[in-house]
């Protein structure tokens, strides 16, 4: 008998389906001998088949044909409806992720729930995008024990720097007049830039080689995925903001340094293998946003064409990097104390504020949700300041009295947008959990538990 094979369901763009290959082979160790089935848009998948782990891709006008078999497991990681309506009709032994079935939304698994949870509600996080996909699936210590290979070291004989242009949104890339800047100082430093981008990007690129007055590659919407990944195998550096060809660029080795600008998180979907370079300014905001609420995007001014490329140049050169440019972060993504994404000031500054208390929930979640240890948390807990924890401590009170409260009055009873920042990631896991859960009492008192252990904590 042909054991029952592992479904994904991936309808996302691009650079999810890529930050779902990690998973992918971490399926294939942990469930050896089962067929792997990934469907996803055709549109995406085709040209990434060249770079994928082994799977079989189902076209998404074709998943009408995986309701004919029984699965060993289904992991939903698409927000649409169709997809959870989908995984709502599936024979399968278990499934992770988003299920509608009989007009009832749920969630399965609480990394789900978590992710679901960071929507509108993600500044503090420390969790990657590729790590929350397997946490519900894949022991923790198989995730450690993968070693990706580390970026190619940089060409000795011609330094040649890509500069991927574009992004989904506007307020994550930089103007063409700071690319057209970029060259000019790139060229000044001996390094041979090269323009790169999607059809998207062919105005961009020609106002950017307009601005810059002098000839430059231009490549923009001339590569197909797979062409545009053998291109980068020519190249030092990929200069990028946070977009799916960075992701492609990681993922086939090429050293990236990600301009993380805009409405992104780098902690969630940065470069996630070892070895890559994250810039984001040094802003109250630069923990990452869901959407900008302020007058202007204030953190694209401080990324000049003179300190990106003073960073390309030391990256291209291997020689190491002490610290950022002056209203900058710059960071090397790694792994913690888990085996999960981490980023790694280069500057080797202690953790600022920001960084201490994301480390301290990163621990809490890995405690509460089963992947970590008490112990875990409080040293976690230890390396807050000491105002920190007053400010923890002087609003738990509130948040447990709203939390009782949900029972009285139901869905209509804020908790996560009601309560005090440093909470929020909790209180909104809170709010999430108890929605699944359509305000179940049994769930009420787990979630409760979670602000009685952080008391515990406080109070020790």
């Amino acid at each position: 008998m042909t054991a029952e094979p592992i479904l994904i369901l991936q309808m996302q763009r691009m650079g999810d389906l890529i930050l779902s290959f990690p998973l992918m082979l971490w399926l294939q160790r942990h469930y050896p001998g089962r067929a792997l089935f990934v469907a996803a848009e055709k549109l995406f998948f085709t040209p990434l088949l060249p770079f994928s782990p082994q799977a079989t891709y189902i076209p998404w006008e074709a998943a009408g044909e995986l309701k004919k078999r029984r699965y060993r497991l289904v992991i939903n990681l698409s927000i649409r409806e169709e997809a959870a309506r989908l995984a709502g009709e599936l024979d399968t032994e278990e499934i992770l992720g988003p299920v509608l079935r009989r007009q009832a939304h749920r969630v399965h698994g609480p990394w789900q729930i978590y992710r679901a949870a960071l929507v509108r509600n993600n500044r503090g996080n420390r969790f990657h995008w590729a790590d929350l996909n397997a946490l519900d699936c894949i022991p923790m210590q198989r995730m450690a024990a993968t070693r990706f290979d580390p970026p190619r070291p940089p060409r000795t004989d011609k330094l040649q720097v890509g500069l991927f242009l574009g992004a989904s949104d506007a307020a994550k890339r930089p103007s063409p007049a700071f690319w057209a800047g970029l060259l000019k100082e790139l060229v000044r430093r001996d390094i041979r830039p090269v323009l790169f981008g999607g059809p998207g990007e062919t105005e961009l690129g020609r106002e950017t080689r307009a601005l810059f007055g002098r000839p430059v590659p231009d490549f923009c919407g001339k590569l197909k995925l797979d062409e545009l990944g053998r291109a980068l195998n020519a190249c030092s550096l990929l200069i990028t903001p946070d977009t799916g060809p960075m992701h492609l660029a990681a993922w086939t080795g090429c050293r990236t340094l990600n301009l993380s600008m805009g409405n992104v998180s780098p902690f969630e979907t940065g470069p996630y293998q070892p070895g890559h370079l994250v810039l984001r300014a040094d802003l109250p905001c630069s923990e990452g946003c869901w959407e900008c609420t302020r007058p202007a995007l204030e953190c694209h001014a401080a990324f000049t064409p003179e300190t990106v490329a003073y960073v390309a140049g030391k990256a291209c050169a291997g020689r190491p990097l002490f610290r950022a440019p002056q209203g900058l972060r710059l960071w090397e993504t790694g792994r913690d104390s888990r085996g999960l994404h981490t980023l790694v000031p280069l500057d080797g500054s202690e953790p600022d504020i920001d960084e201490r208390l994301g480390r301290f929930w990163k621990a809490f979640f890995c405690w509460r949700l089963g992947l970590g240890t008490e112990q875990d948390a409080r040293e976690a807990l230890s390396a807050l300041s000491s105002g920190q924890r007053s400010e923890l401590a002087a609003t738990l009170p509130g948040a447990v009295s709203r939390l009782r409260n949900t029972l009285a009055q139901g869905p209509h009873a804020p908790i996560w947008n009601a309560g005090p920042d440093p909470l929020s990631l909790l209180t909104g896991y809170a709010d999430m959990t108890l929605r699944n859960a359509d305000f179940a009492p049994t769930e009420h008192a787990a979630q409760l538990a979670h602000l009685e252990a952080l008391g515990i904590l406080l109070s020790g």
